[in-house]
Parts: C-alpha cells; sequence; structure tokens
C-alpha cells in the first residue's frame, strides 16, 4: 500500500471533464474545489502542499526571484533547502521513522530528504552544450529508467515541442519506482496540460485532446494502484485562464528611467545593480524591487496607471496576502485576470539580448511562456531548429533562435487567485476519508498526513 499524491498540473472541472479514467478515482472517494496561493505558480503552491505554510511562511515567493545578496535574478533553482518548513515526510517520520518517501520530479529536489529521487537534469558541457538527462537517488536508477525507458525527453518538458511524451516517461518512472522500491509516499509531477493550455487557452480543442490524452497515458498508472489498494490523490497548483493581452512591466519601468541596461557587443542586459525598478514577471504576477524607498509610491503609481496591472501590494498588502517575505519585491504587481506579464526590458528588437529568442529559463529576468513556441514570423524556423539539433548531437556547438519575441501567441496563463471555479485548482483523492467540502492549500499537508495514517492502520489492519 502507498499514498501517491499526483500533481496534474492545470487539473481543474474544465479539464477533468475530460478525463474519465482520472475521474473514476474520485467516484470511490471525493472531489473537492482546491484554494490556491498567491502567487499561483509551481514552486510556491508546491511548497505550500509539502510544509502547509504561505510563501511568506517558506519564502518561496515565485519560481524565481531577485537574491539582493548576490545581485542576481535567478529562476528555477533546484535546492530543496530553499524551502523552509518541515515538509510533510518530516513530520510524518515523527511516529514512522523509516517512512520511505519517492519525489518523482516535483520541485526542489536536490538535497531533499527522500529515499528516492527523479528530477530532470540535462548535461551542460564545457563547450556551452546541453543534453537531456536526468538525476536519481539511487544513483544507479538513472541507468535503470533510461535503460527501459530512454533518455529524460527534455525538450518534451519544455520548450516549442513540449508534449505528452515527458509525462509519458514520467508515469512510467513511476511504475518502475513503486514495482522495484515500493515507497510509502510518492510524490509525481505530471506537466502535460500545462502546454497547449498556455499555447491555444483553456477552452480550445486542443486543451481538450491534451486532457484526454494524459487521461490515456495516466491509465496504466492508476490501474497499478487501485490493484496496489493504494490511496490516489491527484490535485493542482493552478488553474490556466485565458488571456488576450501581455504586458511589458519592464518597458515601462525603462521609459519611465528606472530600469537600467548594460550593453555588450549590441545586446542589451538588463542590469539590476543601477535600476531603479525592475521586475521579475511571472506569470500574471510580477515582484517588482525598488532601490530606494523614496520611489516606491512613484512606482506604484506608474504601475497602477498601465492598462492589465490590476493590483499593486506594497508590504501591508502583501501581508495579507501572505506573500511578504525578504525575497519578495517592495511592491508586487498582480494582472487582470485577461492580461500576463513579460520579462521584456528592451526597446529595440536590434538589441535583444541573445538568449531572448532561444529556450533559456536561467538567464532570462523572469518567466518566458513563448518558449512553448517555434517562431511563426520566421518561414526556415523549423529547419533551423532540425540542422541545430542534428549539430548537437554531432558534438558541434550551436544556439537554437527559434522561438519568437512576439508574446501575442500566448493565450493562457495563471499566478493571480482565480475568479472562475471551472478554471480553480482541484483536489480528489481514491477514498472518502477525511473529505471536505473545500480544501485550501495550507491543509493539504494536513491530509496527506491522514492518508498516511490510514495507510499504515489499512496495513496492519487496524483500520478499514
Amino acid at each position: 500500500m502507498s499514498v501517491v499524491v499526483l500533481d496534474v498540473v492545470g487539473l481543474t472541472p474544465r479539464t477533468l471533464a475530460h478525463m474519465p479514467r482520472l475521474r473514476s478515482v474520485a467516484d470511490r472517494g471525493f472531489t473537492a474545489p482546491l484554494d490556491t496561493v498567491l502567487p499561483a505558480v509551481t514552486c510556491s503552491v508546491q511548497s505550500t502542499f509539502l510544509t502547509g505554510r504561505t510563501p511568506s511562511e517558506h519564502g518561496v515567493v515565485g519560481n524565481g526571484w531577485y537574491d539582493r545578496e548576490t545581485g542576481e535574478v535567478a529562476f528555477w533553482r533546484q535546492h530543496h533547502a530553499l524551502v523552509r518548513g518541515e515538509k510533510v515526510w518530516e513530520t510524518a517520520r515523527r511516529t514512522r521513522p523509516g517512512l520511505k518517501v519517492a519525489n518523482i520530479c516535483w520541485w526542489y529536489a536536490m538535497g531533499a530528504d527522500v529515499d528516492i529521487t527523479v528530477t530532470p537534469r540535462p548535461v551542460y558541457h564545457h563547450d556551452g552544450r546541453k543534453s537531456p538527462d536526468c538525476y536519481t537517488v539511487p544513483d544507479g536508477l538513472r541507468d535503470a529508467l533510461t535503460a527501459e525507458l530512454g533518455p529524460f525527453p527534455l525538450f518534451d518538458y519544455w520548450g516549442p515541442k513540449a508534449g505528452i511524451g515527458s509525462s509519458r516517461w514520467i508515469v512510467g518512472a513511476t511504475r518502475r519506482v513503486l514495482a522495484d522500491h515500493d515507497p510509502d509516499l510518492i510524490l509525481v509531477y505530471v506537466p502535460h496540460l500545462d502546454y497547449d493550455l498556455q499555447r491555444h487557452g483553456p477552452d480550445s480543442p486542443q486543451a481538450r485532446e491534451a486532457a484526454r490524452g494524459l487521461d490515456a497515458v495516466l491509465t496504466p498508472l492508476l490501474d497499478d494502484l487501485e490493484a496496489r489498494g493504494s490511496t490516489v490523490v491527484a490535485l493542482s497548483e493552478y488553474g490556466i485562464t485565458e488571456v488576450r493581452r501581455p504586458v511589458d512591466v519592464n518597458r515601462v519601468l525603462r521609459r519611465a528611467g528606472l530600469l537600467h541596461v548594460h550593453t555588450q557587443r549590441g545586446m542589451e542586459y538588463l542590469d539590476p545593480w543601477t535600476s531603479r525598478a525592475f521586475a521579475t514577471p511571472d506569470h500574471q504576477v510580477a515582484h517588482v524591487y525598488v532601490a530606494d524607498p523614496a520611489d516606491v509610491e512613484r512606482v506604484r503609481e506608474l504601475l497602477l496607471a498601465t492598462e492589465g496591472v490590476e493590483h499593486v501590494l506594497d508590504r501591508d498588502g502583501q501581508e495579507k496576502a501572505g506573500l511578504a517575505h525578504a525575497r519578495s519585491g517592495e511592491l508586487v504587481a498582480v494582472a487582470t485576470a485577461d492580461s500576463w506579464f513579460t520579462y521584456y526590458y528592451w526597446l529595440d528588437e536590434e538589441r535583444a539580448p541573445d538568449f531572448a529568442r532561444g529556450v533559456e529559463i536561467h538567464r532570462k529576468p523572469g518567466y518566458d511562456p513563448a518558449e512553448l513556441f517555434f517562431d511563426p514570423a520566421d518561414p526556415l524556423v523549423m529547419a533551423r531548429a532540425v540542422l541545430g539539433v542534428a549539430k548537437s548531437k554531432l558534438g558541434i556547438r550551436t544556439s537554437l533562435s527559434v522561438v519568437p519575441t512576439d508574446p501575442s501567441c500566448v493565450r493562457g496563463s495563471h499566478g493571480r487567485l482565480p475568479d472562475d471555479p471551472d478554471e480553480a485548482p482541484v483536489l480528489l483523492c481514491s477514498r472518502p476519508a477525511h473529505a471536505r467540502a473545500r480544501f485550501h492549500a495550507t491543509e493539504v499537508k494536513e491530509f496527506l498526513l491522514a492518508c498516511l495514517e490510514d495507510d499504515a492502520g489499512r496495513a496492519t489492519g487496524a483500520a478499514p
């Protein structure tokens, strides 16, 4: 027996309607709305699920932020120590010291005190090339998974080719870990819905097809879990909403003389050291860092006057929202429901940095959903992509400049608290015990502890 937590990104009542196999899990148990936290983004919400704390407490204020000590903007870090607070398995081990835990692609996996880890980790070659791969604990698990499933499909996990292949690999890895290691608690990240819902919108034909396709991929795993008598919990960090308006918040700050750049080889790079204000955009939320307290009110008024900005939270507002932390910006901008924030800061396309047209999640000072697209304005983009990949496989260093810098292609986003219940996250469970009419993200940890306690009782015959 085991408790298996499936983080099905983008799972909402709207997507669940097209997933009959996953929906059948709840037929034996229950389904409930799940209220998320601000910002409703992967790293923040997962950290809340695991700790039962808000971003103010666990410190993960987004998928990335500005580090005032190093003077660098960094997104998608991986070290588990960035998450403050006792995790669900740490609490459970007080009464079950031998609890065996597996993490399959949940974020902040590196260095976590779990027994089994599988997480994407490319090989970064000395000549600048990047090869798909994964990091595992124990180390030999990587070879076993690669032999059975092939290398981790990095280009199916993120980028213009992102698709169901990565979720299929993750599901296959989960089945292998269950069979070979029999963990008591297993956390599984299933990303597929994220892609086409951002590309095409949550009510598009592509979104419905993505839901149906993912349901088929999950079916063998769900069959295995049912046969094992496992408790299945499926939930989501956020729902994706329809958007039409990209908001270039950093360009607003630059035109006001607040954001500065430095230039190298004709390319402009954000200069956080001399900027009076700049933003780290993250979907529909942007932390805005203001160097001089005397500028805060001016920046706030400037942002509020920008079309597509709904709220600007100062420190008091962040406190009320559960987002006040030393890592947070002096201000936090929240987009209107139909808008989202770009990271763009250059005013002349000829001076855009070289990473702007590539998939570069670590160098961009913000999240870039345009990385999900091949540039529709470039008629040779597919040929250049194929040639670039071929060169890379031959060991020839090359850059893939295939991503558009026109963000109008993006049709779905998230980050703000949802307005429409059909676009809000849900939680479903295969067992009716501990059901509630509604959950908050901060209550998920407590719920999982109760599931683990019941699981232990069933294993010993002490619980029905």
